[in-house]
């Protein structure tokens, strides 16, 4: 992230709040797996196949200098041999945007990375490069976007629908351009691309936009829908969503006028998940130092939100993510702090009515950006979790837990 943006809550005028636990947690169920992923591994990401394979992918050191995107699947019994979707020494390699799969129909997946270009500190462009068989080799590369000026891209959304990807991204091709606007615009892009790798219309989601928040997206049965963290003229930055509706996109509507005014990036973006026209939406927001960690739910496809449940125990440093278990209830996992550096990666499911179980205890990790941003996926009747233990070196741990569990 760029060196202006401030990275420390405290930093960005956020009140810290005292450690402890205010809600109890509880332990559950939680079985550590046998992660595939080597020393120094970081940055997961998780993905589920149309058969119930978990896909986990993630970045580990090479020789000479370079990282590799690695990948492995899981069947319910024990993990794939380990494939490499891309060494180089260009990764442009980063605690809050990091690389992903998507698996798409059948055997394809999808994966992007981010490459560095030019020798600006944040110049780096996104690469995507697909699979026919599972992810055991891998096609050539390609850029999504258009432009290719050493500026920001990154912080990928990608989603399926059928053979073809969807991906939104954010852009800097405007940042800090001569004659532009001096507070330097991020903008959030869009396009497709085909089974054939044929690259769909480029197209401009919001013109200026948080800058350096996770972009995340879900399909509807009314289309796909992308979610990040907006920024208005007078600084407010709180979550705005875009709707795909008869092939054009919506004009971007917040989810809950929070009302956050914060002059730099927080790096902590949404997460959505959709089934049919349900779909959960879960951020963190601090409006006046009061930081939280919201979930919403819309029942016409993300046109409308209601009033948002707190997920949070009153010391959240947010890096959310979100999943809609089988009896239509979410799943929201955060980063909790617990006492000074340390923090708990926490799960908390909320039913559709509003009702939060109590919290459940996955790991213990750290508020660090070395801890990165726990992911989740949900594969027949079990949860799935990927984090960054921020060991030296680091490591990317696995756990599963039963729906069973989850109350």
């Amino acid at each position: 992230m760029r060196q202006h943006i401030l990275l420390a809550a405290a930093a960005a005028g956020v009140a810290v709040v005292a450690a402890g636990n205010p809600l109890p947690s509880r332990a559950a169920m939680v079985d550590s797996l046998p992660s595939p992923a080597g020393a120094g591994s970081a940055e997961p990401n998780l993905t589920v196949a149309r058969d119930g394979r978990v896909y986990l992918s993630w970045l580990e050191p090479a020789p000479d200098s370079a990282f590799a995107l690695r990948l492995a699947s899981f069947d319910g019994k024990a993990w794939s041999p380990t494939r490499t979707v891309r060494t180089a020494r260009d990764f442009y390699v980063n605690w809050a945007d990091f690389p992903s799969v998507r698996a798409l129909d059948g055997d394809r997946l999808a994966a992007h990375w981010l490459r560095k270009v030019g020798r600006s500190t944040y110049a780096y462009h996104v690469r995507v490069a697909f699979s026919n068989d599972g992810g055991v080799t891998w096609g050539p590369a390609l850029t999504p976007h258009t432009d290719t000026s050493g500026t920001e891209h990154g912080f990928v959304a990608m989603w399926a629908e059928g053979a073809t990807l969807g991906a939104a991204w954010l852009d800097g091709r405007q940042y800090n351009k001569e004659g532009h606007n001096p507070t330097n615009e991020m903008a959030v892009a869009s396009t497709t691309i085909s089974a054939a790798g044929g690259r769909g219309a480029e197209t401009f989601i919001d013109l200026r936009a948080c800058d350096c928040c996770q972009v995340d997206a879900a399909v509807t049965s009314d289309g796909p829908i992308v979610t990040y963290r907006d920024r208005s003229a007078g600084e407010i930055r709180d979550i705005a969503v875009v709707r795909r509706v008869n092939g054009t996109w919506t004009e971007p509507r917040l989810v809950h006028a929070d009302n956050w005014h914060i002059a730099a990036c927080p790096v902590n973006g949404p997460a959505i998940a959709a089934d049919g026209r349900r779909v959960a939406l879960a951020w963190f927001t601090a409006p006046g130092g009061a930081m939280r960690v919201n979930l919403a739910w819309s029942s016409d496809a993300g046109a409308t939100f209601g009033e948002p449940v707190r997920i949070d125990q009153g010391a959240p440093a947010g890096r959310v993510d979100v999943a809609l278990l089988n009896d239509g209830s979410a799943l929201v996992t955060w980063i909790e702090r617990v006492g000074g550096d340390t923090a708990a990666v926490r799960a908390r499911r909320v039913t559709q009515a509003g009702k939060a179980g109590a919290p459940i205890d996955i790991a213990r990790s750290s508020v660090a950006r070395a801890s990165g941003f726990p992911r989740m996926a949900v594969s027949g009747g079990d949860v799935y979790f990927a984090w960054t233990q921020p060991t030296r070196p680091s490591t990317v741990r696995v756990a599963r837990m039963s729906q069973s569990q989850i109350r």
